[in-house]
């Protein structure tokens, strides 16, 4: 499903699974929950906060082979395909449950995805009918056809279209188009030359070449359709637009008629693509990137068809991959997963399963997991976070020095206007029509990748239905929209260590509640300042506000600008931007909540830390996270989010709650120059 680039504003990139080594368990008594033993006491909190609180785990631990990364988010995460696992293992056994229910999608699912024997005996034949029509395309007519059943159930060749909310009437969903069309995560690595880049690119062609081998090619034709392949991909990738222009949310919006449209693109038969798609008439069309729209139209005009077709196989190869025999998903490990990310071996057969059923019928595999995992109590005493929280950003936009009465009165509206999400939907998702069975496990993923698909396309020129999730209950993450100016929290984040029911506020406070702050502060970075109370992209900042807050955000780009995260790698403080603003407003933020609560007022320490102390240990606690190098490298490229050590260090050393819990002084590392302190919310 196809979104806006600025639609959610998530906690973290997305992590791949792996193996356990342990795992958080609730807390029996307090003082539990900060781990001396993960602390290097000899490393001072004011010199660096991050080493301090986990240095000696950071030197002890290794990351499991078959993660990229590992920490807080990934221990979680493992722990919650446990439990998700320990549902399915009496689901998948029984072969009479009853069609359509939560317990016969996912039951069926696994099914299918453990029948390991019946998917080395395939081979490719899941996707060979689709090659061969495509091998069958003789003009651009059938080319049309098979671009868009390609759209429809595998991935986004040339370009992506959908539906999503009009930036200007968030009311109303419209046809959206964005770039897309790339084998290689982001366009840099079609387009820069240093060494690291080259030798991806390369491993890039490689496996281009092995994915037609597999499917019958001699290694000639292979190695030639991958220079092909690279050729065009890095056609697309000169005219895309980059990832820090895409943050802009004024810069992806250029809604257009269809006749614009034709006459921006006028080479590829746009009316005849949106009748075969299903939207003969899709309306206005946001545009998100008219330059490489039009260069679609020079890539149809220019390129034999020929070209084309292996461009089109490619694509079905690349996105059923993960999901055909061994080779095959071996082959495309070893560059997504080895090379680009660094992961040392593949994750075990169910937890790669339970990752596909997730991302395809997440939301029933959610009724199941929330019923077991995800008591009421767990509920109301985050909504009640949620509620001192929104009360304490509340108190620091009223006394902001900076900002003039007229726009405090909007941020305070639009502050007010937020919808708060925790766990899970109210209104479950409707899967009818979806057919999922035992016969096929690639079958039941492109069943159910058509099913989403023209489920959102019927969303073209249909209101907005503000009651739906972009995340499924059981995932460790949260997100801001702001085109409905809603915070979501699901289920599957609040457990320890971000959250427990049964720990002193400092810790809940410090873990979730930073969490909280940092999503409600994304309706005021960046990209989210842009969107008023109602979600609508409005311009409701005074000139001499929005240059006092440039001037602040500005600080902010040139601190993390400063970091190195690897190698002589520096953060990009450009593309970070909007993050390392939400993380420093949300440990403000929930500090000065924490501050008001009985617990701190006491002073009381718990294990020989006062509550200010506990606070901010158990915020170090939840970015308590290890890349490896590669992942890193990606992340520089690719992520809106700072390496977890800056999102520690970043934000602590411009917070003066800290300083005090810490005796931290001027002229010390975690506390820059009065002329360099970052001041935002």
């Amino acid at each position: 499903m196809l979104t806006t680039k600025f639609k959610f504003f998530l906690l973290i990139t997305v992590f791949l699974g792996g193996i356990s080594s342990t795992s958080f368990s609730k807390t029996k008594e307090r003082g539990d929950e900060i781990n001396k033993k993960d602390m290097d006491t000899t490393i001072s909190p004011a010199v660096d906060f991050f080493e301090y609180a986990n240095g000696t785990w950071l030197k002890n631990t290794e990351i499991p082979a078959a993660f990229s990364g590992w920490g807080s988010f990934y221990i979680l995460r493992d722990d919650n395909l446990s439990r998700i696992q320990s549902i399915l293992s009496d689901v998948e056994k029984k072969a009479d449950l009853k069609k359509g229910s939560s317990e016969q999608f996912v039951g069926d699912f696994y099914y299918t995805g453990m029948d390991s024997a019946n998917i080395e005996k395939q081979g490719y034949k899941p996707i060979g009918d689709d090659l061969d029509a495509v091998n069958s395309i003789k003009d651009l007519n059938d080319f049309y056809k098979e671009l868009v059943n390609i759209h429809l159930g595998y991935s986004n060749p040339l370009f992506a279209f959908g539906s999503g909310p009009d930036a200007k009437n968030s009311k109303i969903n419209i046809a959206q188009l964005e770039q897309s069309g790339l084998g290689l995560p982001d366009r840099d690595y079609y387009l820069k030359d240093d060494d690291n880049t080259k030798t991806i690119r390369e491993s890039y062609v490689n496996l281009i070449k092995e994915s037609f081998m597999l499917i019958g090619y001699d290694s000639v034709k292979a190695a030639n359709n991958a220079s092909l392949i690279l050729a065009l991909e890095t056609q697309l990738a000169k005219v895309s637009m980059s990832r820090v222009d895409q943050r802009d949310p004024q810069k992806v919006y250029h809604k257009m008629t269809v006749k614009e449209l034709v006459s921006l693109s006028p080479d590829f038969e746009w009316n005849n693509y949106f009748t075969l798609i299903g939207v003969s008439k899709p309306g206005d069309i946001n545009v998100a990137e008219p330059d490489f729209i039009k260069e679609v139209s020079n890539v149809i005009k220019s390129t034999p068809i020929e070209t084309l077709k292996e461009y089109l196989k490619w694509n079905i190869i690349r996105s059923a991959s993960p999901y055909l025999n061994d080779s095959f998903v071996q082959a495309n490990f070893n560059f997504y997963g080895k090379k680009l990310n660094g992961t040392k071996e593949m994750q075990p057969r169910w937890k790669r399963v339970l990752g596909t059923i997730d991302g395809h019928i997440g939301m029933e595999l959610g009724k199941l997991f929330v019923k077991q995992y995800f008591p009421p109590t767990s509920k109301k005493r985050a909504l009640e976070l949620v509620h001192n929280l929104m009360a304490s950003l509340k108190v620091r936009i009223e006394n902001v020095q900076w900002m003039s009465p007229e726009t405090k009165k909007a941020a305070l509206k639009k502050l007010a206007a937020f919808t708060v999400k925790i766990g899970y939907p109210d209104k479950w998702k409707d899967y009818t029509g979806l057919i999922i069975n035992r016969g096929s496990y690639f079958g039941n993923v492109l069943s159910s990748s058509i099913f989403e698909t023209k489920k959102d396309l019927a969303k073209i020129g249909k209101p907005v239905d503000k009651t739906e999730w972009g995340m499924t209950p059981q995932t460790v993450n949260a997100y801001y929209n702001p085109q409905n100016n809603e915070i979501v929290f699901p289920a599957g984040i609040l457990q320890p260590p971000f959250f427990d029911a049964g720990a002193d506020d400092a810790i809940n406070y410090g873990g979730i509640g930073a969490v909280i702050g940092h999503e409600m502060t994304h309706g005021f970075d960046d990209q989210g300042r842009q969107f008023d109370a109602t979600g609508n992209m409005k311009d409701w900042w005074t000139k001499q506000d929005e240059e006092k807050f440039s001037q602040r955000a500005e600080r902010i780009i040139n601190q993390f600008s400063s970091f190195i995260a690897v190698d002589t790698l520096h953060v990009n403080g450009n593309l970070t931007e909007g993050e390392n603003i939400a993380d420093l407003g949300g440990i403000n933020v929930s500090f000065d909540a924490f501050k008001k609560t009985v617990e701190f007022k006491g002073g009381k320490p718990i294990d020989g830390f006062t509550p200010a102390q506990r606070f901010f240990l158990s915020f170090a606690n939840i970015w308590k996270i290890k890349d490896r190098p590669e992942r890193l490298r990606l992340r520089i490229k690719v992520d809106p989010h700072s390496p977890e050590h800056y999102r520690v260090i970043g934000p602590l050393s411009n917070t003066p709650g800290f300083w005090d819990a810490f005796n931290v002084k001027k002229g010390d590392p975690m506390r820059p120059a009065d002329d360099k302190l970052v001041n935002i919310w």
